[in-house]
């Protein structure tokens, strides 16, 4: 791997009151830990005071969450499933930023019911496209989460669990650098321009 760590920015996509995402969370933040080469801003969508409404000059809550993630090299989305699809908080986070995410890669660690969140990953790889971002294939998905997670925070299932965080972790590693150094090219053919 590249000798600059890749700087993920890993974003709570829920806001709802008794919500299950930081513990999912903070899951997956222990197991990027456990690796070389990450750095990691935790992007918790509750406590970065988004404006309810797109405004038409950004106040210094938008402009700050902007710069977290401009800062970053790649993305971990953690959502749940609301009504078969990504929470509202979520997508309006996703459209208040836009060439932000261009040209990095964004992975998903989804949870809830039978699906495990799995369709509102489908979702948001159409809106992710849309920006240019590159979507990592490998997701990990926690099925009826409530359940799902011992009282300490780690999955009842954590072999499978940390396995497929491994490559979910590997592909973003691979798309990361790649991706950065294509940025980091195509800046410097556009300045030699």
């Amino acid at each position: 791997m590249n000798a600059d760590p890749l700087h993920l920015a890993v974003i709570i996509g829920s806001t709802r009151q008794g919500r299950r995402g930081h513990i999912v969370a903070e899951w997956a933040v222990g197991q990027i830990a456990e690796r070389d080469g990450f750095t990691v801003d935790l992007i918790d969508l509750a406590d970065v005071g988004l404006p309810a409404v797109f405004p038409m000059e950004a106040d210094e809550h938008l402009t700050a969450y902007r710069r977290r993630l401009d800062e970053a090299d790649a993305f971990v989305v953690v959502t749940p499933e609301y009504n078969h699809s990504a929470p509202a908080s979520l997508k309006h986070a996703i459209d208040l930023a836009g060439a932000e995410w261009r040209r990095k890669p964004v992975a998903f660690v989804s949870y809830g019911g039978l699906s495990g969140g799995l369709r509102a990953v489908e979702h948001l790889r159409q809106v992710f496209a849309e920006l240019h971002a590159v979507g990592v294939r490998d997701t990990v998905s926690f099925h009826g989460p409530w359940n799902g997670f011992t009282d300490d925070g780690q999955p009842s299932e954590p072999t499978s669990a940390a396995q497929g965080m491994t490559v979910l972790l590997d592909d973003l590693a691979w798309w990361g650098t790649a991706l950065r150094a294509a940025r980091h090219a195509d800046l410097l053919q556009t300045a030699n321009w």
